[in-house]
């Protein structure tokens, strides 16, 4: 069995598809929002898209526009609620090395308290690049990105 489960074994799909338990805040045709069953702070949402996307890769854009429009949207729903978060945080995983454990992609959106006991410091530390390197770095990013312009859809050529 490969290390990332198809749509029929994902848990995510079959939760979006009403095949599993989960306490859904929002559903349309395009995304799913529910209370994370683990939840490292109370009101811990996952944003799921309904079908099924291993990572960033296999999002279509406007999937992954639709993916963080609601959870904005979610987020300002948190401040109103009583959560009465002081700040959110958004987090995603995207692979396994960037610690991904559900090979669906979901973003996680966490309402956050002073003292609420929810660190990231254990997150390896920053880099300290100089100015060659940044620089050396964002053109091989805009080369990338002018390469992908040329892509047509799922990364063929056009």
């Amino acid at each position: 069995m490969s290390a990332t489960p198809t749509a029929q074994e994902c848990v995510f799909c079959a939760i979006a598809r009403h095949d599993a338990e989960a306490s859904t805040v929002f559903e349309d045709d395009t995304v799913v929002a529910f209370m994370d069953r683990y939840p490292v702070t109370p009101g811990h949402l996952l944003v799921v898209p309904r079908h099924h996307a291993v990572g960033l890769e296999d999002l279509d854009d406007a999937t992954g526009i639709r993916v963080w429009a609601v959870a904005h949207d979610l987020a300002r729903t948190l401040r109103r609620s009583t959560f009465r978060p002081e700040g959110i945080n958004f987090f995603l995983c995207d692979g396994e090395v960037a610690f991904q454990t559900v090979f669906h992609l979901h973003l996680h959106v966490l309402p956050r308290c002073t003292g609420d006991g929810w660190t990231v410091e254990n997150l390896p530390g920053t880099l300290d690049r100089d100015r060659r390197h940044l620089d050396e770095d964002a053109r091989e990013i805009r080369t990338a990105a002018a390469r992908r312009a040329g892509e047509g859809p799922a990364g063929t050529r056009g």
